[in-house]
């Protein structure tokens, strides 16, 4: 009778964890569909043309790819062990949520390829925003789930900003290949910035699409 109570709990777990993991990939597509209406009617105040611009975008590559990586390293740590254990190692000895920090890290990416400083800073401050509400209810949810070692981890690593400071390895104990394809397709998203953009300031120099506003 208890084994079949734990079993019982560990679906019940499962399922829970796996709902939320279903709303960070919404959310993270809903993100993607807003940054992208906006970039698509916003400009920079400097021209496409101008090497402010270009390295402001050439920044925004970077972010994209630091983030994507990112979340392949979360991955390596984190996938197929969330159901069953607190994971403290690699990425999550430094913050409790590497995954969101890194995507919110490539969404400031994709704002810079508008052109614009502010561009990376709305669009992270967006990202982490509602990045935020999804990492409250699964706290929540967690706490209940892994009890008295989850607490301690709350205690100790911070939510959101990374302390490198308390950094430890770890391990990435049995780590399971499909679910780093499936990051990295998840991450791959942010790519579809790239040639995008670049189609957009085209259409928008040829007043093709028209300006509603600009962002220095």
């Amino acid at each position: 009778m208890v084994d079949e109570v734990k079993v019982s709990d560990v679906k019940d777990f499962k399922h829970g964890l796996g709902n939320y993991q279903h709303m960070r990939r919404i959310v993270l597509a809903v993100l993607v569909v807003v940054l992208f209406a906006a970039l698509l009617f916003g400009q920079s105040t400097f021209p496409p043309d101008t090497a402010v611009h270009e390295t402001i975008e050439m920044f925004g590559v970077l972010l994209i790819f630091l983030g994507i990586v990112g979340r392949l390293w979360s991955t390596l740590y984190i996938g197929g062990r969330k159901s069953s254990e607190v994971v403290t190692g690699g990425p999550y000895s430094i913050t409790r949520n590497p995954l969101y920090v890194f995507s919110t890290v490539a969404a400031a990416g994709v704002g810079a390829q508008i052109g614009s400083f502010s561009g990376i800073i709305l669009f992270g401050l967006l990202c982490a925003g509602a990045f935020h509400i999804v990492i409250l209810r699964e706290e929540k949810f967690l706490k209940e789930a892994l009890g008295a070692p989850y607490q301690a981890y709350l205690a100790r690593v911070p939510r959101f900003f990374p302390k490198l400071s308390l950094y430890q390895e770890g391990d990435t104990g049995n780590f399971k290949p499909r679910l780093l394809l499936t990051t990295l397709l998840d991450g791959l998203v942010f790519l579809v910035a790239l040639p995008a953009f670049e189609l957009i300031d085209g259409a928008q120099l040829s007043g093709m699409l028209p300006v509603w506003f600009t962002l220095p």
